[in-house]
């Protein structure tokens, strides 16, 4: 039983740890502009041979921005996993908060250490971007499980009324 519930609590915190670990990866040196722009510009250059140095710019610019979006929106998912799924009521219940929280916090932090960082620049705007990820993957997750709780409510009043009203509608 013991080594059980070690293997639960792993499989559902370490993912989330794993993954916040990246992110603080991802803020270093080696995920600077500079650094992405030598895979995002030849590979967009590879599909489109004319793409001016002005749009290329702008390209590797929205999928930086995009990057946060989706690094976040996953982290959303994963701490979301993580505290629906935790053994502790408070957690259960305040899930979508303490995810939010958690994302916020995080977010805010991932900018703060990137201005130690000297090829990187912090910036709100990017926490920002961050947040929305984190809110809209989290935002999905409530809508999907308030769905599937109202759906199952919905059929289990209808399998326990009465048959004789349901044959006049």
């Amino acid at each position: 039983m013991q080594k059980q519930s070690l293997r639960r609590f792993l499989s559902r915190w370490l993912p989330l740890v794993a993954w916040m670990a990246f992110i603080s990866f991802a803020s270093s040196a080696e995920f600077s502009a500079a650094n992405t722009s030598r895979i995002i510009g030849p590979l967009v250059l590879w599909f489109f041979p004319n793409t001016s140095p002005a749009t290329l710019e702008v390209i590797h610019f929205i999928v930086r921005k995009v990057a946060h979006l989706s690094e976040y929106a996953l982290m959303g998912i994963l701490a979301a996993r993580a505290f629906r799924t935790s053994p502790n009521t408070l957690f259960q219940q305040r899930w979508f908060l303490i995810s939010l929280c958690l994302i916020v916090v995080y977010a805010l932090l991932d900018e703060y250490h990137q201005s130690f960082v000297p090829s990187r620049t912090a910036s709100i705007l990017d926490s920002f971007i961050d947040t929305i990820g984190g809110l809209v993957a989290l935002f999905v997750i409530w809508l999907r499980s308030e769905t599937k709780h109202s759906s199952n409510s919905f059929v289990s009043a209808y399998n326990q009324s009465d048959p004789k009203n349901l044959s006049n509608e």
